[in-house]
């Protein structure tokens, strides 16, 4: 199945009323693939505005955003997701997210 056909059958879940944040983040993760990193940025928005606690999406969103040159915004995401993976007790996440701000600091 193409990354096309994948998106238009997350669209169509979603369409649906899911409240599953997987599937949101699904979309935005098809958005990225398909190099539409506007359009997954803005996905991931969405995923943060209704799940604030799907901690995958921030560090996926702040590589967007660096992908981007958006430093400031990936930043934000990073530090975001930061707090979310404390909250959560999620020390995998949080290390990736450490990581990936690590690596912002070289940008600058």
């Amino acid at each position: 199945m193409s990354a096309i056909n994948r998106l238009e059958m997350i669209e169509k879940v979603i369409e649906k009323g899911s409240q599953d944040p997987f599937v949101w983040y699904a979309r935005a993760m098809e958005l990225r693939s398909l190099g539409r990193l506007e359009d997954a940025l803005h996905a991931f928005d969405q995923v943060i505005e209704r799940f604030a606690t799907y901690v995958p999406t921030f560090l996926m969103a702040g590589q967007v955003a660096r992908d981007l040159g958006q430093i400031d915004r990936a930043r934000r995401y990073l530090e975001q997701g930061a707090g979310a993976a404390e909250a959560s007790d999620d020390t995998h996440a949080l290390g990736e997210i450490e990581r990936e701000l690590g690596m912002l600091r070289t940008i600058l």
